[in-house]
């Protein structure tokens, strides 16, 4: 991936590896941009995220690993920020960072994403769980609080899929999206799950391409190893969907580059 703006570290208790390993596979992979965009922390679920007190150390160490790599990549700085109403705080969301990711992890405070709460599938309406999901990411979008979508359809990740039709489930949270300039990530993490593709699905990016939504890439890794791992399989969905151009920021400021 030439741009790779969602990677995380072990601050976030579920990630392995140092910065260094990460970038130096991000080199090895010819990534251009690079960037760190660790779960930012929160007044919930705090055992998957950094503390408050951590984020000086973070972004001290981002910019560290920036100025050490400077002729090699672009090191770039972000947090992703679980939208989560009355749960957002001050110190994440005007942080000196280079981007903010806004993702849904949770429906109705439930973590869907998390193996730990996969049974509660069982009793749910799997159609009223998939347009809450997407009200949720329309919610965010609204918010005008962040620059990039993180894993448009991460509800699918255990392959439990509605019986609607899911690109009208989408219908207004990409309309959202595009109302409010956001960048939608293609997110390579999808393949390593049981539903064994990207966020978003293809459907999904076509519909984006149609309303002119930009896009970057992201390998959400959380072991070095991950870094750039189904890189051909992003990257070529993107080209064979219209793309020919990815978004990265610097200091909350769009650019674009072509891949």
């Amino acid at each position: 991936m030439i741009v790779d703006l969602h990677n995380h570290t072990p601050l976030c208790n579920h990630a392995q590896g140092e910065m260094h390993e990460y970038i130096q596979k991000a080199i090895e992979s010819g990534t251009k941009y690079f960037g760190f965009s660790d779960h930012a922390p929160m007044d919930f679920d705090p055992e998957y995220r950094m503390k408050f007190e951590q984020m000086r150390a973070y972004e001290n160490d981002v910019l560290k690993n920036k100025t050490k790599y400077k002729d090699k990549i672009e090191i770039l700085c972000g947090y992703e920020v679980d939208y989560l109403k009355d749960h957002m705080d001050e110190r994440v969301l005007k942080a000196d960072v280079d981007y903010l990711i806004g993702s849904v992890h949770f429906i109705d405070k439930w973590g869907f994403d998390n193996p730990e709460f996969i049974g509660r599938y069982e009793s749910e309406d799997i159609d009223k769980i998939w347009q809450k999901y997407f009200d949720a990411i329309e919610e965010m979008a609204n918010s005008g609080l962040f620059d990039i979508v993180g894993h448009l359809d991460l509800i699918k990740v255990f392959k439990f899929m509605p019986n609607k039709d899911i690109n009208e489930m989408a219908k207004n949270a990409l309309l959202a999206i595009k109302n409010a300039d956001m960048v939608l990530e293609i997110n390579a993490a999808g393949y390593r799950k049981p539903v064994q593709e990207a966020y978003p699905s293809l459907s999904l990016l076509r519909r984006a391409f149609e309303l002119d939504i930009p896009i970057t890439f992201a390998s959400d890794a959380h072991k070095p190893e991950q870094v750039s791992l189904f890189d051909n399989e992003v990257t070529q969905m993107a080209k064979n969907v219209g793309y020919a151009k990815c978004a990265f920021f610097r200091k909350r400021q769009r650019e674009f580059v072509e891949f």
